[in-house]
């Protein structure tokens, strides 16, 4: 784990929101077509938050490469998950370092 990483990705606002979001996806994404436990789809943030595509994609790979998120790619749709382990490990090890 990188906190330093963690720490950068969750300075942007959007991002946290993005994160929250995607804690409640049957309140938030309802809409999308795809079953949910498949992930979120980017277009479904796109949505949501009515930003172009390259700003929200921008956005989510902030969060994949920080760990906090994973992606399930299903023909051209790339689906997006919460990691829980690294979300409870970052907080421990903030519980614990700080």
């Amino acid at each position: 784990m990188d906190k330093t990483e963690i720490l950068k990705a969750l300075s942007n606002p959007l991002r946290v929101e993005f994160l929250e979001w995607m804690r409640q996806p049957e309140e938030n994404f309802s809409s999308q077509a795809h079953p949910l436990e498949m992930g979120i789809c980017a277009q479904q943030f796109e949505r949501r938050c009515g930003l172009s595509q390259s700003t929200v994609s921008g956005h989510l790979a902030t969060l994949e490469k920080a760990g906090l998120v994973s992606t399930t790619k299903v023909g051209q749709w790339t689906f997006y998950h919460r990691n829980e382990d690294a979300i409870r490990d970052f907080i421990e090890t903030l519980k614990t370092s700080l």
